[in-house]
């Protein structure tokens, strides 16, 4: 049968058929196209490349609780840890569903890049920057055996003491060990660093006094301050922490300008799309500025900042930038 109008019809009439079918395919187009842009269309996947426990659980998981509300699909956290970070930072740089995020950190954007010869991916080119989350504060502390009540006392007790007194880190190129690193270029010391793997073991030296100092994330050590089990000398935040409000920060005891936060922020596979973007990242900036979010961060001293995409992807250049001076200067190399 031909697919032609017949012959015998007015030609006001074939006009009109084909105009009415045009229309129709016209609205029915929009809405497949609309069905086909849906996102998201299932569960997404938050990759934290670290192990369960510490700032960096509590940064992602509040910010998928969040998530989860305004997005209509659930977003869960899957702890991937290993290498580094290079494992799950390789893996999601792959990924090609477009449901899959990871939380980036100032170790794998800033610090990897630099102290590995060859990474499984690109920091710069496999991801791009949704939002910063949050930023949480080194908190500089010493064991009570040691004569400094403050920052300055530590240096002149530092100085008088070159290469004995011994400092402790999760490991090569962590936030600790680049913290502690930073505050000796910065006041001109010499200590000796003894890395470890993870937080956990250096805590306990630390608090069993086989360490003299360290530089740990707020969230891990505040309990052990307020306990009395060592003692903050300085806080690597721009401004004091409401949780040690008699702490001065390293900027206010000699140094203007320090300032030494680990940082998190969320990425998405180079793979995303632009309309994926934006809802992803509009999202993201409200869920971090939420108030249960907002409360669930600060009760762990972090301070939530959310932010453009393009405002994240200027503040991992100037850190990347600030780490590679650090790095080349202290000669860090990887476990």
């Amino acid at each position: 049968m031909s697919d032609r109008f017949p012959t015998d019809v007015p030609l006001s009439r074939r006009h009109w058929l084909q105009a009415g079918g045009a229309l129709s395919l016209g609205g029915l187009l929009p809405s497949m196209a609309s069905a086909q842009d849906a996102w998201p269309s299932k569960s997404i996947r938050f990759v934290v490349p670290f192990a369960p426990g510490g700032s960096s659980e509590i940064v992602a998981r509040s910010t998928a609780a969040e998530l989860s509300r305004t997005l209509g699909q659930s977003v869960f956290v899957d702890n991937k840890p290993g290498a580094a970070g290079n494992i799950a930072m390789s893996e999601v740089a792959r990924a090609t569903d477009q449901h899959t995020l990871i939380l980036g950190h100032i170790g794998t954007l800033a610090v990897n890049p630099y102290i590995f010869a060859k990474l499984p991916y690109d920091a710069n080119k496999d991801f791009k920057p949704v939002s910063l989350l949050a930023k949480v504060p080194s908190l500089y502390v010493v064991h009570p055996d040691v004569p400094a009540k403050n920052l300055k006392e530590f240096i002149a007790y530092a100085k008088s003491k070159p290469g004995k007194l011994s400092y402790g880190s999760a490991g090569n190129g962590s936030a600790g060990h680049l913290a502690f690193e930073y505050l000796k270029m910065t006041a001109e010391v010499f200590m000796l660093h003894v890395p470890y793997r993870g937080t956990g073991p250096m805590v306990t030296d630390l608090l069993s006094g086989r360490l003299d100092a360290s530089a740990i994330g707020a969230a891990a050590i505040i309990p052990f301050i307020k306990a009395g089990k060592v003692r903050c000398i300085a806080t690597g935040s721009a401004k004091r922490l409401a949780q040690l409000p008699d702490v001065p920060t390293v900027a206010e005891q000699g140094f203007p300008g320090f300032e030494m936060t680990q940082w998190y922020g969320m990425l998405a596979p180079a793979s995303i799309t632009p309309a994926q973007m934006a809802k992803l990242s509009a999202e993201t900036m409200k869920a971090v500025k939420s108030p249960d979010s907002m409360q669930r961060l600060t009760a762990d001293a972090a301070e939530a900042v959310g932010g453009t995409p393009e405002q994240f992807a200027q503040f991992i250049t100037a850190e990347q930038n600030r780490w590679q001076k650090v790095i080349a200067r202290a000669n860090i190399k990887p476990d």
